[in-house]
């Protein structure tokens, strides 16, 4: 792995397969045409891009976010802010487990989460995610990001015969961080979309089913798509096309949604973790 320099900024590849950071930028300023172009061909790139120690405004936040497209909406804004927040941008969403009286401001509190793509659940899933870190624990909290593309490409052929060109079913109802936990929301939303997804801007093919919400395969039952799935898990999961993110405060990272997904490592449930996010939204229904 060989960082490039643009004259710009550096791009410094993190693993084989996904991963990269960016330095010599600040977020916190407006960045020119020629940078916004090479960071996005950096995502393109690499799938996941790291810009360390910023300190961002909310509006330096959805700035940055429209680099990369249209802005997402949140369809809950908080019911609390944490001290120091007065107000909340629309568009901008806690990652936390802090809780004001005894209800937590964010989404997605606490523990572990099973690999999952963002939205996949909806007909149009966010292209991009945006997360920038506020506060962390002492230890723990890694967020995992296993590359599709690798994952695809040194596939067995025998299982990538049996998923490839088959639409898979997926299913948002499965608690805050586990499938079945019992702990979250319930079912919002179903969708069904290829079970390898080909990015249209990069045209390369990636694993698009994930651990946590995909539940099925049209025109199998139940018991003939598990273990299809189950062993397309196994395979996507693998240490090797995975990056770990160890956070620190001021990250802002930017992960591809179309050909990446993504897990978080448990942490001291009485540490606290703010995150704020964003996304980008996609314009492209996979199916």
């Amino acid at each position: 792995m060989t960082i490039a320099a643009t004259g710009l900024f550096e791009v410094v590849p993190l693993t084989q397969h996904i991963g990269a950071e960016i330095r010599g930028l600040d977020l916190s300023k407006p960045l020119d045409d020629a940078s916004i172009k090479g960071i996005y061909q950096a995502w393109l790139d690499h799938i996941v891009i790291i810009f360390r120690d910023q300190t961002l405004s909310q509006e330096d936040h959805m700035r940055v976010t429209e680099y990369f497209g249209q802005h997402g909406h949140i369809r809950r804004p908080p019911k609390y802010r944490p001290p120091g927040f007065d107000r909340v941008l629309p568009g901008i969403m806690f990652i936390s487990n802090i809780r004001e009286n005894g209800e937590p401001i964010g989404a997605l509190p606490d523990g572990e989460m099973m690999f999952h793509h963002d939205m996949i659940h909806v007909d149009v899933p966010d292209k991009g995610t945006l997360l920038y870190s506020l506060e962390i624990p002492s230890s723990g909290g890694n967020t995992l990001f296993a590359s599709g593309y690798a994952a695809f490409e040194t596939m067995d052929p025998a299982l990538r015969a049996q998923i490839d060109g088959r639409i898979a079913q997926h299913h948002y109802n499965y608690g805050s961080t586990q499938k079945g936990d019992g702990k979250g929301t319930e079912a919002f939303a179903r969708a069904r979309h290829p079970a390898i997804r080909t990015h249209e801007e990069t045209g390369r093919k990636a694993v698009y089913v994930n651990r946590l919400m995909t539940v099925g395969l049209d025109g199998l039952s139940d018991e003939a798509a598990e273990p299809i799935l189950n062993a397309v898990f196994d395979h996507a999961e693998k240490p090797e096309f995975v990056y770990s993110h160890e956070w620190r405060v001021g990250d802002l990272l930017l992960w591809d949604n179309r050909c990446s997904s993504h897990a978080r490592e448990d942490f001291p449930a009485h540490e606290r973790r703010l995150m704020l996010r964003t996304t980008v939204v996609g314009s492209v229904k996979p199916y």
